[in-house]
């Protein structure tokens, strides 16, 4: 029988490479691919960051012995997830782009690039997993066996399309196998450093990222009361949950006759249209969540009966705690509201715009997602 053919997305990372080797020796025939995004990140010598993690991905394809193309999406990724994400920021919420990337970039320009190919499959590094189940005839998407490296939460919204013709094989093992394995496979990049900050961009700082397109707008800091206690040079640069102070070149006023000034103060609120912070000291309410809107919501394999309430696992950072909630439908406002239920006053650091990822109870079962909203 013909063999059937793999493009394997190859980064330069550890998880990448032994993703590429557990699939030629699970029989495939495998074609590396390393995807060229962003130019704009530089290593300490100057050089291009994507250079350095080519010349990385060449050398395990040769170990290998496998053919390895690079496709170049900077182009695409610059309109379709930076354009988006300063649209976003300049709105006052906080996107998070790292899930466009997966939505609009990685997976179908690979899965394009792999038909021109004639592939069979697409491949990538992600700690995730995936099954199919012949009862409903639908792919389901499950986290990873290390929850410390899940990359679950980067993916929920993969179509059924999407997981059809994707392979996650290090989705079976913790980090430190991966390691392993490579090391055994004599891969010089066992030890390598995974990959921080946005997708394809790395480590920045983001306010001098932002910066090169959004302008300083300088405005008030308020506390709960409505007193002006600060101020910002622009709303957009800041995120809920954010400590203010002199680190980030902020100066809080505070009264020494009321203890409750001397704590330590977070953004509690943003105002985008009176260009507004309204910030809170350490355990004020203010700072806490405790229901969320999902706004463009997007589910795996069914969608959830809008008449019946869920008990559901829910997420709002990568492999941020799982906090017991129930799911339940607002007919009202025809959306679908997320409560979490452990604790009594909610959960801080929820901002407007990143995603909220479900989970099943007693399960590693992905339901779904959506963009946080608000009531």
């Amino acid at each position: 029988m013909k063999k059937q053919k793999v493009l394997v997305a190859m980064s330069g990372g550890v998880d990448s490479s032994v993703a590429a080797l557990l699939i030629k020796n699970a029989g495939y025939k495998v074609v590396g691919a390393f995807m060229k995004n962003w130019s704009g990140t530089k290593n300490k010598s100057g050089e291009c960051s994507w250079k350095e993690d080519r010349k990385e991905a060449i050398k395990i394809a040769a170990i290998l012995n496998i053919p390895l193309i690079t496709l170049d999406f900077e182009r695409q990724y610059k309109k379709l997830v930076v354009d988006e994400m300063f649209r976003l920021y300049r709105k006052g919420v906080t996107p998070n782009p790292d899930i466009d990337c997966n939505q609009k970039i990685k997976f179908p320009l690979l899965w394009k690039a792999a038909r021109k190919l004639g592939a069979d499959f697409i491949a990538t590094g992600h700690h995730s997993g995936k099954k199919y189940n012949k009862k409903t005839k639908k792919h389901e998407l499950y986290r990873g066996k290390d929850e410390s490296k899940d990359q679950s939460y980067f993916l929920y919204r993969l179509s059924q399309d999407d997981l059809k013709h994707s392979l996650f094989p290090v989705g079976k093992y913790t980090k430190k196998q991966i390691r392993k394995i490579a090391k055994e496979n004599g891969f010089l990049n066992f030890n390598r450093k995974g990959t921080v900050g946005i997708c394809f961009i790395g480590k920045i700082n983001l306010k001098n990222f932002l910066q090169k397109k959004i302008k300083p707008k300088s405005g008030k800091i308020l506390d709960p009361e409505g007193n002006i206690i600060g101020r910002h040079d622009g709303i957009y640069y800041y995120t809920i949950g954010q400590r203010l102070g002199p680190r980030i070149c902020i100066k809080i006023s505070k009264k020494s006759d009321d203890s409750k000034k001397l704590k330590r103060w977070y953004v509690a609120r943003k105002s985008p249209k009176k260009n507004e912070i309204i910030a809170a000291p350490e355990e004020h309410e203010l700072l806490y969540r405790k229901r969320i809107i999902i706004k463009n919501p997007h589910w795996i394999s069914e969608i959830p009966d809008m008449n019946k309430i869920h008990k559901v696992h829910a997420r709002i950072r990568q492999v941020g705690e799982l906090l017991p909630s129930t799911l339940s439908y607002n007919k009202k406002i025809k959306q679908f509201k997320v409560t979490i239920n452990k604790r009594k006053k909610g959960i801080t650091g929820v901002s407007e715009g990143q995603a909220v990822v479900l989970y099943q109870p007693k399960s590693k079962k992905v339901l779904g997602g959506g963009v946080i909203g608000f009531e």
